[in-house]
Formats: C-alpha cells, structure tokens, sequence
C-alpha cells in the first residue's frame, strides 16, 4: 500500500497558547461572579422613595443615570440606612429635593475593576488569534484536509514508495514502446549528472495519450518506483474551484511541496480538465476565467524550472490530447507524447499472465486462446475479465478459475448479464432464433478474419435478445473494402433471415441496421471508398479519437455531393442486403437445421458449430474476395 506523507506532528507552542487562553477565560468568567458592593444596595421602588422625600425622611442622595442611591436620615434600628430606586423621568425632582432640604449631587465615578479591566482587553484578541491559528492549521493539512482556508492548498496525493507497494516496469504489460520512451526519463532521474555533463536536456513534460483503462496512471507510477522518487499525483479537477483564483494558487502550491522534495515526479491525470485550448474555432476566447487562469498559471510554472534545478518530471495523461491548448504541448513544456495504446495479442497474454497471478487459475487454461478473444480489450478490460472470472467460480463454488468462466467472463463483458428472467414469447423466441443463425451463416462465409464462435438465444445486457459472438482468428489493423462490405452484409443477415423465412421484418434489427449505416457512412466519406466520389473525405475527424466517438461533422458540401454521398451509402447497405439474402436463400436447409438445434438448446457453440457452419456455401453470383 502507498505512503501518504501527511505533518501532522504536535504543535506544543499551539497546545500552551490553548492553555493560557482557556486560564483567562476562566478568571475572566469567576470575576464576573464575584460580589459587586452596588448591588447590595436594596433597591425600592420610585413611589417610596418620593414619599420619604416628602416627609422629610431622606438625609442626602446620589444620582445617576440609572439608579438613586439615597440615606435614611434616621433610620429604624436594624434597617438598612442607604437605599437605592430606578429614576423615572421626572423634571421636578431637583425642585423637590431642593425645598424638602435633601443634599443631593451626581454619585461618584465608580472606581474600576483593575482585573476585569485587563480581561476585557487581553482575552478577546487572545481568541481572535486562537481562532486564525486554528484555520491556518488546518488550511495547512494539520487539523484536517477540508479546513475553511485550504482550498489555496495542493490536494496532491504524495506516495512514497516502498518494498510493497511500489510498482516497477515489471508490473506493466502491453506497452512495451511507451516503456521503453520512459526508460530515459527513469534513467535522468536517478543520473541527471549524465545528462547535464554532456549538455543535453531532458524533456520537463511527458504527456501520455491513449484510451482509458490503458494503463497510463499505472505507468506513471511505474516510472515514480524505478526512480525511486516521491510521486504527487492529482486530478486535473481538483485545481478548478468555486473561489476565483484557487485553481492558480494549487498550482503554485502543489510545485512549490515538489521542488521541496525534488528529485520527484508531477503526475495530472485528466490533463484536458484545465488544459483545454483557450481558443474557440473562431478565435473567441472562452468563458471560464478560472480555468483559463489555472492553466495559464501551469504553463509559468512549467517555465520556471531552471537547468540548474533537483529534476522534477510533470507527467500527465488525456484521452483527449486534440482538445489542449497548443502552448502546452510546444517544446519546453509536453514536448514528448508518449502513445499508450490498446495491447496487441503478445501483449494481452503478458497483461494476462500478471493479473492471474492473483487468483487461483486451473491447470490447462490456455492463455492464449483468451488473448485471441478478447481483441481490442484494454488493460482495464482484461483485469475485469479476471475478476469477473474469479467472481463465476467463487459463485459456483469451485476452488479454482476454470475456462469456462474466463469466456463466460468474456460474453459478460460484451454483451452484458444474463436476463434468464427474460422470459421470450415462443413466436419471437422463434424470430430470434432465425436472426442470429442469420447473422453466424453470413459472417462465417465473409472475409475479415474473424469466425463465429458461438451463439444464443438467451437474452443479455438492457436489450440484447440474442447474440452472435464473432472472435478474431488473427490480429489485423487494416481493413480492405471487401471486408467492410462484408460486415455490413453480416450485420444485415439478421434482417434478411426475418425476411426469408417469416416474410416480415421486426424491430430487432435496430441496432444492426444503425451499425452498417455508420459503417457505409465512413466508408464513403472518411475511407474515400466510393469509386463515384473518389478518393475525398466528406467527414470533419473531430475529437474523441480514443474515446470512440463517431459524430464527425460532415464538411460543407454542395446539394448535389450531400446528395450522391447519401446514393452512395444507399448503394453500399442495399449491397450488403441483397448479398445476406442471396446467401440465406442459398443455404435456407442449413438455416432451418441450426435455427431448430438452437431451440432446442438455446446456445450452440465450439466444434459442433464449426462442423455446421462448414457445410454452407457461396451461391453463384456472389463472390468474396
């Protein structure tokens, strides 16, 4: 487990102040109980004390304000001699003291209480220093992350690592070219004297880019244990607050904590969070001022290392680096970008074999047929797969991790739970049925390298009836128009079943009829696969590169281009369709055949598939290249 390097050592000068404060407090409460001699004075009301006036029985008085004090001129024996009233707003008073012959005067300035006097003065400011003590400190981590008075503070996690937790070049798999372009910076880190002798200079920043649940967080912190340097890692989202300026002030404070414990290394992830182009496509400026404020306050500091400094790396990670701001990634700031990408079949099988270490995995489970079933899986994936694996077993009670909860693992995350609680009508039990047999019949005659390894007609995910599952045969990166068309013609087969055999369509081909149209769509416009529009992009490649988005803005065209662009991708589903019903007419006994097994047994997969599917065929006409 990390270390999180936290000051919270005793603060003793704090602790006497406390005392002190607490000591005056007290007196300052015990003074005010003490017995003041004024307010033993009886007090009588203000008719009385008029009518002793009138009869003469009052010798002299004192007045104020608030109070008559007054003397008894002769007073009953063991009666109080001196009595006091509340005045009461009377303009005659003095004329009535005057002709009764009362001495009377204003009562003399109360003499002051020294000590009382002392506490009022000292205490209060006392506590108003106590108060700003006690949110300075928690606003400098002691009392507390959350203090009124930290949100100008860094919230940078700061690891240390250790024997146990530290994670090394070893625990990363997949990436092996992104490793080997951080190799230099570990390599700077614990030897700058070889770099700086010669007069070379290391890059400040490293910007790692790719798809999430590649690993980039994961390799950052593998270049932080093969150094053995102090690693602060924080969210671009944490720099942006409510409070104007704290975005700035994070960042000051979050460098300032670094070049104290440099050699170290900086790691923001989510980098596009304040570092997103301060720039509109028009040139207008946007309207965030803090975030805007946040970033400009990062590109000064990452001006501000000097080459005579202990090396501080910033490395962060984006799944969006098209997004940034040009000024961070120009040389002298992100000046490398390292590409962390999804891992290739070796790759797979290596992240594979790290991530089973960690759970009782059966004797005979071959890894690489895994690795070959899960293409396109990131590292994230492949752990999820694992665990959701090691999660079937335990749920059926095994003591190891079989393969057949690897590949149930596998469909999990494809497709989605098992809804056995589904429960299908058996007329559209039946439409499903001829739908995905459909699809595995097409798909198995198409090119493309892929082949139809199972299936099903139990339902899946939020609205997946049934599914076909197509697995690579090989790692490709490239695809010819031959295979796109026939992936829109597999994608159709599913409909052209329906067709056929009941002589109506239904709505579960939604999402396949939106898949091939997507696909024509790209075909055309972004491939330039369109031998009437030739080789053009119609399709703006906006942002989301890795994030999978598919909403390119098409560029302005004329009506006549919208128009062919729209015959074209008309022309491509239309030849997938007629290709699917051409190939399921020609193969209808096959159909029928598979359709009733799976009925019967709702999934069919592995070699009796394989064995079934082998006996379809190309009809005349259709021919794959």
């Amino acid at each position: 487990m990390a270390i999180r390097e936290d000051d919270n050592k005793p603060n003793r000068r704090f602790g006497i102040v406390n005392l002190v404060l607490i000591g005056f407090g007290v007196l300052l409460l015990f003074s005010s109980f003490l017995p003041n001699p004024a307010a033993q004075v009886p007090r009588v009301p203000y008719s009385l004390f008029i009518d002793q006036v009138d009869d003469g029985a009052v010798k002299r008085a004192f007045i104020t304000q608030d109070q008559i004090r007054y003397e008894l001129a002769n007073p009953e024996e063991g009666a109080p001699s001196l009595l006091a009233t509340t005045p009461i707003f009377d303009m005659d008073l003095p004329q009535r003291l005057e002709s009764k012959g009362v001495e009377f005067a204003a009562a003399p300035p109360k003499k002051p209480n020294v000590f009382s006097t002392i506490l009022s003065w000292v205490v209060p400011p006392l506590i108003f220093i106590l108060v700003l003590q006690f949110f300075a400190r928690r606003s400098m981590g002691g009392g507390g992350a959350q203090g009124a008075l930290s949100f100008t503070k860094s919230k940078a996690k700061v690891y240390v690592p250790d024997e146990e937790s530290r994670v090394t070049f070893a625990d990363v798999a997949g990436v092996d070219e992104a490793k080997d372009e951080l190799t230099e910076i570990v390599d700077f880190l614990k030897t700058p004297e070889r770099y700086t002798d010669i007069g070379a200079r290391i890059p400040k920043g490293v910007l790692l880019v790719g798809p999430p649940g590649t690993g980039k967080t994961l390799l950052s912190k593998a270049v932080a244990g093969e150094a053995e340097v102090p690693f602060f890692i924080i969210s671009g989202s944490e720099f942006v607050e409510l409070f104007v300026g704290a975005g700035a002030a994070r960042v000051r404070d979050l460098f300032e904590q670094a070049k104290k414990k440099a050699p170290c290394i900086i790691f923001i992830d989510e980098l596009d969070a304040i570092g997103k182009s301060r720039s509109g496509s028009m040139g207008v400026v946007g309207g965030n001022d803090e975030r805007e404020q946040t970033l400009n306050q990062l590109l000064t500091e990452m001006d501000g290392f000097s080459s005579t400094d202990k090396p501080v790396i910033v490395l962060a990670a984006t799944n969006q680096p098209e997004v940034l701001d040009a000024a961070l990634l120009r040389p002298g700031r992100f000046d490398r970008q390292v590409l962390v990408d999804r891992p290739d079949l070796s790759g797979r099988k290596t992240i594979l074999e790290i991530y089973v270490k960690k759970v009782k995995l059966a004797e005979g489970v071959d890894l690489d047929r895994i690795a070959q079933a899960t293409s396109g899986f990131a590292g994230a994936d492949l752990a999820n797969v694992v665990n959701e694996a090691a999660l079937l077993a335990a749920r059926g009670k095994r003591k190891e991790v079989e393969l057949q909860d690897l590949n149930e693992a596998i469909e999990r995350v494809v497709a989605g739970l098992e809804k056995k609680s589904r429960v299908l009508q058996d007329d559209e039990k039946k439409v499903v049925a001829y739908h995905e047999v459909g699809h595995a019949i097409v798909g198995h005659l198409m090119p493309g390298g892929s082949k139809v390894a199972k299936i099903s007609i139990v339902p899946r995910g939020m609205s997946a009836l049934g599914y076909t599952l197509q697995l690579p045969t090989e790692e490709r990166f490239l695809n010819s128009k031959q295979d796109l068309e026939g992936q829109i013609a597999t994608l159709l087969g599913g409909r052209s079943a329906e067709e056929i055999v009941f002589g109506k369509i239904t709505t579960g081909a939604a999402n396949d009829l939106q898949r091939a149209t997507d696909l024509a769509e790209q075909m055309v416009g972004t491939y330039g696969m369109s031998d009437i529009l030739g080789p053009l992009a119609y399709d703006k490649q906006g942002g989301g590169r890795f994030l999978g988005g598919n909403n390119n803005p098409r560029r302005v065209v004329s009506d006549a281009t919208a128009q062919a662009i729209d015959k074209e991708v008309r022309s491509l589903v239309d030849q997938g369709h007629e290709s699917a019903l051409s190939i399921l007419r020609h193969n209808l006994a096959l159909l029928e055949t598979i359709a009733q097994k799976i009925l019967e047994k709702e999934v069919i997969e592995g070699d009796e598939l394989i064995q079934m599917l082998d006996s379809s065929s190309l009809p005349r006409g259709v021919v794959i290249a």
